[in-house]
């Protein structure tokens, strides 16, 4: 299990309850905590586009998906150059449009991430007074030959902290132009 401590009783539910993964011995996981002053409904309406990354995923250039958006759905990334790569397929395992939860399973592509899975669950939180959203992001995957568990965590979670900080950004433009009210509590 994750190292969750430090969280608060909310995110550590969030976590035992969707951020399950099963680790082998050449794999590491880890999972990145982000909250957006955005509402939940609209966070939602990025993170669920399997077949859109790119509308806030700073290094996909370019996304088709094949058949249907639906479990099982493959997906072909294309990845902006700077990167240890130029492709991703990958697999759409879970999309729960009621628990708000999307998870990514990586197939193939020409990079070094092997068995890569991904669970992104968003949930809703009062930040400031207004309907905002915290965003929890884990995954596994293999240790590539020649790195450690340590190096090949720290390159993931830069990549899905560059992912989740721009998620913020769109969502919180976004929400600033629909100006949620304020919630009151009695």
């Amino acid at each position: 299990m994750m190292n969750i401590k430090g969280f608060g009783a909310a995110e550590r539910e969030y976590i035992r309850k969707h951020h399950t993964h099963e680790i082998k011995d050449n794999q590491c996981s880890s999972f990145l905590i982000k909250r957006i002053k955005a509402p939940v409904h609209l966070v939602w309406s990025h993170v669920r586009r399997f077949d859109q990354p790119q509308k806030y995923k700073p290094f996909v250039s370019r996304c088709i998906v094949q058949g249907n958006l639906e479990i099982g759905s493959l997906r072909e990334v294309d990845v902006k150059s700077g990167l240890p790569a130029t492709t991703s397929t990958e697999r759409l395992e879970l999309l729960d449009d009621n628990e708000h939860i999307l998870s990514v399973r990586i197939v193939g592509g020409d990079h070094r991430l092997r068995n890569y899975s991904s669970i992104v669950s968003v949930h809703p939180e009062v930040i400031d007074g207004r309907p905002g959203t915290v965003v929890i992001e884990s995954f596994v995957v293999d240790v590539p030959e020649g790195n450690t568990k340590d190096e090949t965590c720290y390159f993931v979670e830069a990549l899905i902290r560059c992912n989740l900080k721009s998620l913020a950004d769109v969502s919180e433009r976004l929400a600033v132009q629909d100006r949620t009210e304020p919630i009151h509590r009695s």
